[in-house]
Formats: C-alpha cells, structure tokens, sequence
C-alpha cells in the first residue's frame, strides 16, 4: 500500500520537476469539500484507503506500513446504542470521549457526567458480558513509501489494543510499551499493521519496521505541524467520513394519568366520627374480616 500513485504506467519516463497547479485546477478545488481521509482495516482482511466517506482505489490484503504522526495520551471511547448494520445509513455516536473520562460536548445523547460512573461502561452492559461502551485509539499516520504526505486517520479497535506481544508483534497498547521500552519513540519507526492470524476475530498487530529515513523525517515533521495531525485523533470515524446524521432517539412516554400541572392539595383535616356511648359488643375475628370485605 506503500505505492499509492494514481498512474497506471509507471514504467514511462516523466520529468521531475514539481509543477504548480494550474489556475484551471485551482478554480475547481475551490468548489470542492475538505478531504478527509483514513485507513480503514476490514474483517476480511483487507485495508482500504477512505476518502470523504468513499474507498480509493484497490484494498490491500494482510498488512501496512505507517508512521504515526500523532495520538492522544489516553485510550478513547464510543458508544452507539444501535448494534451495526451496513444496510442502515450511517450516523455519529450516541455518545463518546476523547480522553476516556467525560463525554465530548458535540455526542447528542450524552449516557453520564462522567465515564467512571456510566452505566455503559459496566461489564456485561454490552453483547458478550462486556461494556457496551467501547474502548479505541484513533491514530493519525502517514503511509510508508506515500512521498505525498497526505495524512491518514487509522482507527484501532478495542480488541487490538490490550494483551500481551509475541517477540516484537503486539497490540497496540503493548506496542507502544514495548518501543520505549526499548528506547524507540513511537514516531521514531515505520510501523507494520498486520492482521492477526492466530486470532478468531480480526484483531492487529504492530511490529516496528525499521527507523525513518532523512526524507521520511522531512515528512513527519512537516505532517505534525498540519491540522489534520490533530483533528483525526479527535473526531470520530464517523465525523472523519462527513456524517452528519444524529442516532435516533428513543421516544418519551408521556404518562396520560398525570396533571399537566403539579397541583399541591392542602392538607385537609379529616373529620372523626363521635364514639358511641353504647358498648361494642365483642366480634370473633371472622366476623371483623367480613365487616372489612363488606365496607
């Protein structure tokens, strides 16, 4: 995925000098959206380049090579109340959190105050006894090899994130771990993604490659000082994509018993009835429990 030239021929010889776009082309990008692009990992193995919501070219089987441009210091969450159908139109979160300890300002359907109390992040809350809510890392990386420096939003999953490495492979909370740990910075490396074939679901694994070169580098630091090195560790997939429908919300019982307006009654003194000067005469106890169905 590395080679990501739009030219079929490549065999041809073409100049190297860097031309300017064209006023023709300029007047066009102007009645153009912003692009936003990311790197989306499928159950069947497969990455694809994602484009304003739609793939760019052929999909890559097995494995990438990135370099990670930026990522917040925290593991994110996400939660959608709906369980996912590829039939249905796409819409944002119900709710999320950046840094994994409140919802952000923009989730419409916010489900607590806080992360630490949300009744999402219970075990068993979600499908498998785990949290409804769910953990991700969305990174913001370069492709290896793309002289473009175009950068890509990559999103990991929470069943890539946590266990334990095998050799230099590992998930990526592991990974990242496991480079300084060896003195590596995690923007310091071309990163290998590759699916995991031991595992039953699709699950990632990230194994360093090799250290950048000189013009990789140039890149980097070039990439890190653009606003996408920021906005896609911080915007949903979905927002990454230009969705802009809200889930839908669950409609509110009104009950019809109840006053439109809360009426406080005041206290009534109740009336006591007179004792008879009369004796009682003495009941069994049957005979009160008829006396109370009768009443």
């Amino acid at each position: 995925m590395g080679n990501v030239t739009i030219f079929k021929d490549q065999s041809a010889p073409v100049s190297t000098r860097k031309r300017e776009l064209s006023e023709l082309s300029k007047s066009l990008m102007k009645k153009t959206s912003s692009t936003n692009r990311r790197i989306q990992a499928n159950t069947n193995g497969t990455f694809k380049r994602v484009v304003n919501g739609e793939q760019l070219g052929s999909a890559v089987r097995g494995e990438v090579n990135v370099i990670i441009v930026s990522l917040l210091p925290k593991v994110s969450r996400i939660f959608y109340k709906e369980k996912f159908d590829p039939k249905k139109e796409a819409t944002l979160p119900n709710c999320w959190s950046n840094l994994g300890d409140k919802p952000e300002d923009g989730a419409s359907d916010k489900q607590s105050a806080s992360c630490l109390s949300c009744p999402q992040n219970v075990k068993g809350s979600g499908e498998s006894g785990g949290r409804a809510c769910r953990y991700q890392r969305r990174l913001a990386v370069l492709l290896a090899g793309d002289m473009s420096g175009d950068i890509y939003q990559m999103n990991i999953p929470a069943k890539s994130l946590f266990g334990k490495g095998l050799n230099n492979a590992h998930p990526f909370e592991s990974y990242i771990n496991f480079l300084l740990g060896n003195g590596e910075g995690v923007d310091d490396v071309v990163t290998n993604v590759a699916f995991d074939a031991n595992a039953d679901t699709m699950e990632l694994v990230f194994t360093p490659m090799r250290h950048l070169t000189e013009e990789e580098y140039s890149l980097l630091e070039e990439a890190k000082n653009k606003p996408e090195a920021q906005m896609y560790t911080s915007i949903t997939v979905a927002q990454t994509d230009g969705v802009k429908k809200l889930p839908k919300e669950e409609p509110k019982i009104e009950r019809a018993d109840e006053p439109e307006d809360d009426v406080v009654e005041e206290p009534q003194v109740r009336e006591t009835k007179k004792k008879e000067s009369a004796p009682v005469p003495k009941k069994d106890v049957a005979a009160v429990v008829d006396d109370w169905l009768s009443e």
